[in-house]
């Protein structure tokens, strides 16, 4: 296995574990919201959580999309 299919491969991991981000959010946010810190913050928190997810999805289709497989 080369480098190219280990990035394609990051790349596809990427954006699995960023779209895994956007199912997991309405739960971890009640969670969230029991911690009496946070509940008056929890629009930001979420709102880091999606910024979060946006990324991880980006990055990976920039690696999907820089190195494919020969």
């Amino acid at each position: 296995m080369n480098k190219k299919n280990i990035r394609f491969y990051y790349g596809i991991v990427l954006v699995l574990v960023g779209m895994g981000v956007f199912f997991r959010i309405p739960e971890v946010m009640n969670q969230v919201a029991e911690i009496e810190f946070f509940r008056h913050k929890l629009s930001v928190v979420r709102f880091c959580f999606y910024i979060l997810g946006i990324f991880l999805v980006i990055a990976g289709i920039v690696r999907i999309k820089e190195k494919p497989p020969e």
